[in-house]
């Protein structure tokens, strides 16, 4: 992946994982009475409507009014959706897709296999934040206006997920020559349209009932999208009915929350938050390169304690990047570093640093609160390591971090994909989280059979990479985070799998 690229990409994460600037303003009025209109708030802002930059906990703004290929349902199961059906070939480097016929997009243009060819090499040179997913298309192949075969440079495991997801979207062609037009203008085949008339971009995206849509009508005749810069509002918001459905992340909006007789409230584990260690092998930060010193940071840091001070107990600590909806997950690897100073200082004195060694780490304070900066600074200074916090914000991490390549690690909340490809191609492969491209033997021979294994192969080679990472110290998780999805009463959410935020299909009036 380019250089450009793999900025984006990282610039999409790290917008993800903040509370991003800007002013909320007014939440749009009253939710609609009954089941007229459903009021969701977020704090994740879309880059624009234009799919080829849909990313994360921003693609329920682009499911309003584009349909994904594949439809992925909130256990992860994958059903029809533009694609009726799909099948691949015994080499599984070719996939094919028969389309829905009669389909159309916002003008009245068919949606036909040509589109399909014409979303899907969009999206792959857009430079998007995802578009490495689509980095093993190697043609789409148009039989007629109902079927298209994607010829893979190499087998995908990940395929049908991606295609239920950003690289799914399915936008009008004849838009594209129409320089940034999708941007404030989409236009799709989905069940609603955008209502200019009621959208203030930057506060609230208002979408309204598709009379011509294809499928089934969704409950709601309106979906109102809101932009909240802090949980305290949204909270009140959910309190005072103003707002039907959110997801809180932190601990004390949760708590301040559950207490409320009308709402009500469910849990979902998805984001993971830890270290994530670049510098592996040693460019930036020597000690790095031997295994034993990121095995000792790992036994430096004290999890149990953390999740409490930190997270109130919201989450569970872990070990491992996979998480339990994958094959490769292995509960015992969750508790696989204890907290154990001895062993953490006897393993620096063996790999030579039992003296210490100095540590410098970006810090972006939405992520690592004062909390946190000064529980990972006290644990590393337990042993020996001097933790040195350089505080920047958004834009200057993505310049520093990722272009200039400043920091050996950088403490993050990164979600955990349902998919074992997915979850080491992101992490694992060169890219924008294996930043200096560190390799050895063991992941040179998994990668390949977890990414082109048969299935018990595969398995396989996915539970063995991941202990690979955990005996290695790959990365320094600390715990993943408990999140709670709130209604104010009047509405049904079914979490998503594979996804922080639910999809839009998820909601639907309580009973």
């Amino acid at each position: 992946m380019s250089r450009t690229a793999r900025t984006a990409s990282v610039a999409a994460c790290v917008a993800a994982s903040l509370a991003l600037a800007g002013c909320a303003g007014e939440s749009g009025g009253a939710a609609g009475t009954g089941s007229s209109t459903l009021n969701i708030a977020t704090m994740t802002l879309p880059q624009s409507l234009d799919p080829a930059v849909a990313t994360g906990s921003a693609l329920p703004y682009f499911q309003a009014v584009y349909d994904t290929l594949i439809k992925r349902e909130p256990d992860g199961t994958f059903s029809p959706m533009l694609a009726t059906e799909w099948t691949y070939d015994k080499t599984r480097t070719h996939l094919a897709l028969t389309l829905r016929k009669d389909v159309k997009f916002a003008d009245g243009t068919a949606f036909d296999g040509a589109a399909v060819k014409a979303n899907m090499e969009r999206f792959q040179k857009g430079g998007g934040a995802s578009a490495k997913w689509l980095a093993d298309l190697k043609a789409v192949d148009v039989t007629d206006a109902t079927h298209v075969t994607l010829e893979l440079t190499q087998p995908n495991p990940a395929m049908e997920f991606y295609l239920s997801d950003a690289p799914g979207l399915m936008a009008n062609p004849k838009r594209f020559a129409k320089a940034d037009s999708l941007k404030t203008t989409p236009d799709g085949t989905g069940p609603y349209r955008l209502d200019k008339t009621r959208t203030t971009v930057g506060t609230k995206w208002s979408y309204a009932r598709n009379p011509d849509y294809w499928g089934e009508e969704l409950p709601y005749k309106n979906i109102d999208i809101s932009f909240f810069d802090n949980e305290t509002a949204i909270t009140n918001g959910l309190k005072t009915g103003q707002i039907n459905a959110a997801l809180l992340q932190t601990a004390d909006q949760q708590i301040a929350i559950e207490t409320d007789p009308k709402v009500t409230t469910q849990k979902q584990e998805f984001d993971f938050q830890g270290l994530l260690l670049f510098d592996r092998d040693g460019r930036i930060t020597p000690a790095l390169r031997d295994p034993r010193v990121r095995q000792a940071l790992n036994y430096a840091v004290d999890r149990d304690t953390m999740l409490d001070r930190i997270r109130q107990n919201r989450g569970r600590t872990t070990s491992q990047v996979f998480g339990p909806e994958t094959q490769a997950y292995d509960k015992k690897l969750d508790t696989y570093y204890s907290h154990d100073p001895a062993k953490a200082k006897s393993l620096l004195k063996q790999a030579g640093y039992a003296k210490g060694f100095t540590l410098k780490l970006p810090r972006i304070t939405a992520i690592v609160n004062d909390a946190l900066a000064a529980s990972l600074q006290s644990d590393f200074k337990a042993v020996g390591v001097k933790l040195v916090w350089d505080t920047l914000d958004g834009a200057s991490a993505v310049q520093k971090v990722f272009k200039d390549r400043q920091y050996s690690g950088m403490v993050m909340n990164m979600g955990q994909s349902t998919s074992d490809w997915a979850a080491a191609d992101e992490l694992v492969t060169p890219g924008a989280f294996n930043m200096f491209g560190t390799t050895d033997k063991v992941t040179q021979k998994l990668l390949p059979a977890l990414k082109a294994g048969n299935g018990a192969e595969a398995k396989s080679a996915a539970r063995e990479l991941n202990h690979h990472l955990v005996e290695d110290a790959w990365f320094l998780p600390f715990y993943r985070m408990s999140y709670l999805h709130v209604s104010d009463g009047t509405v049904k959410i079914s979490p998503q799998s594979g996804m922080a935020v639910p999809s839009i299909y998820n909601y639907a009036p309580a009973k």
